[in-house]
């Protein structure tokens, strides 16, 4: 099976980019990455009480879709993921202190909950490929 970046369709209004799934070539047989699954259903959570049509990129929204797109571009295709990995912690605690030196509570919670997802499973470059 491989890893695709898909859109998955939420109530015929709203379409989620940039998922990513595991995808069988032989049977076509497709799920969502078990990793992402918490981050998918918290968000269509948020989405349940809004009937209108929207358009979502999943990669602003979870961590580990954002490294899958940055892994897979040309520009980093060659960098270890650990190091993507490493580089992106290292920047949202910055921002985390940032936030926290602002006063911004709404930005910091959602520091931390980007933070989590990435510690949340331990990830290696193996996982990913």
């Amino acid at each position: 099976m491989a890893i695709r970046m898909r859109t998955v369709i939420f109530q015929n209004i709203v379409e989620i980019g940039n998922v990513p799934v595991f995808s069988c070539e032989s049977c076509g047989h497709s799920e969502v990455l078990p990793a992402v699954k918490p981050v998918l259903a918290e968000l269509i959570g948020t989405l349940r009480d809004n009937p209108e049509k929207l358009q979502i990129r999943f990669d602003e929204v979870c961590e580990l879709a954002r490294l899958l797109i940055r892994a897979s571009s040309t520009e980093h295709q060659n960098d270890p993921v650990e190091l993507m990995i490493d580089e992106r912690i290292n920047e949202l605690l910055d921002l985390l202190l940032l936030s926290q030196s602002l006063g911004d509570e709404a930005w910091r919670d959602d520091i931390r909950s980007r933070l989590a997802q990435l510690t949340a499973t331990a990830i290696s470059a193996h996982d990913l490929t």
